[in-house]
């Protein structure tokens, strides 16, 4: 009896070695197949960043007729972050900025959640209403900017509006004031990204288990209830995403804000992306601007690394 057994086993076991041979084989066939195109896309994700780099430790410029494979002929170390640490402007971009941020993506969450729950569920002309809702989405930002530019003209319609609505006639210069320059900015913001903060918490409403929230109801669970107990939890990746997406899409604000103030008055509204735009193409201090945006790409790969891992929590939270 236990020789067979014996017999038995030495075959299983020979084809078990055989069989780990074979998928060591495959995965070292594998991977010399996918080597080219492995290097290729290791080449394209990590040439940009040594440039960027490379020229951030320099005072190259193109005005100094020096190719920039020749730019370590104007090495300066690392004055450019010293510089950077010290310049007023660039931290009052940075703050303007997170302003910007602090204010725009929770308004784009609050108000994209409200309507995400409002077409959960049905009423006349939904599907009239689902398409209105997206066209801000759509509309390029180039073209948002120069809507909500003549809209709050002194004689524009906001103003109008206002007039109507207080009785009193109101000529508010909104764009070339310091004080609410940046709030129509805000405003033009929220109006055109809602609808996708709206579409993503749709989706993660959509993916709530109805059975969980018939049993809850059920059982006598108020709306709250079980939007507290049931639906925040089962969404909390999703909003992790929809906040992340907005957080960094915040940072890149520009199209909208340059067309409506260029950053001004003055300086009212110069964001990151605009100080970096100006000082590119007006000062043509490229060293300075890698440096610049080496900086803020750290920064939001800080952003990104703590939205993965809270995303990672709400998983395993979700999964417990």
């Amino acid at each position: 009896m236990s020789a067979l057994a014996t017999e038995e086993k030495v075959p299983v076991a020979g084809r078990r070695v055989e069989s780990a041979v074979h998928a060591e084989d495959g995965r070292r066939l594998g991977f010399v197949l996918t080597l080219p195109a492995q290097i290729l896309v290791l080449f394209i994700a990590l040439f940009p960043l040594l440039m960027q780099l490379y020229i951030s430790l320099t005072d190259w410029s193109p005005l100094e007729g020096t190719g920039w494979w020749r730019a370590y002929e104007l090495w300066n170390g690392f004055a450019n972050y010293t510089d950077l640490a010290v310049d007023g402007r660039f931290w009052s971009a940075l703050g303007r900025t997170a302003l910007i941020m602090i204010v725009c993506v929770p308004a784009e969450f609050l108000l994209g959640l409200g309507l995400a729950i409002l077409f959960m569920d049905d009423f006349a002309g939904k599907r009239f209403f689902y398409s209105v809702m997206l066209i801000p989405m759509m509309v390029v930002p180039a073209v948002a900017g120069y809507m909500f530019f003549m809209l709050f003209q002194s004689g524009g319609p906001v103003n109008d509006i206002l007039s109507t609505l207080t009785g009193t006639q109101i000529t508010l210069a909104w764009l070339s004031s310091p004080g609410t320059a940046l709030i129509a900015v805000m405003i033009a913001d929220i109006w055109q990204w809602t609808p996708l903060m709206f579409l993503i918490l749709l989706a993660g409403l959509v993916g709530v288990p109805e059975d969980q929230m018939r049993a809850a109801t059920l059982l006598g669970a108020s709306w709250w209830q079980r939007f507290r107990t049931i639906v925040l939890p089962k969404m909390k990746t999703i909003i992790i995403i929809a906040l992340a997406i907005r957080v960094i899409e915040n940072f890149k604000i520009f199209d909208t804000l340059y067309i409506m103030t260029g950053g001004g008055p003055g300086v009212a509204t110069e964001t990151i992306s605009v100080y970096i735009y100006k000082v590119t193409q007006q000062d043509l201090i490229w060293g300075y601007v890698a440096a610049i945006a080496l900086v803020i790409l750290i920064v939001l790969s800080i952003l990104v690394s703590l939205a993965i891992s809270r995303m990672n929590a709400a998983k395993k939270e979700a999964t417990a």
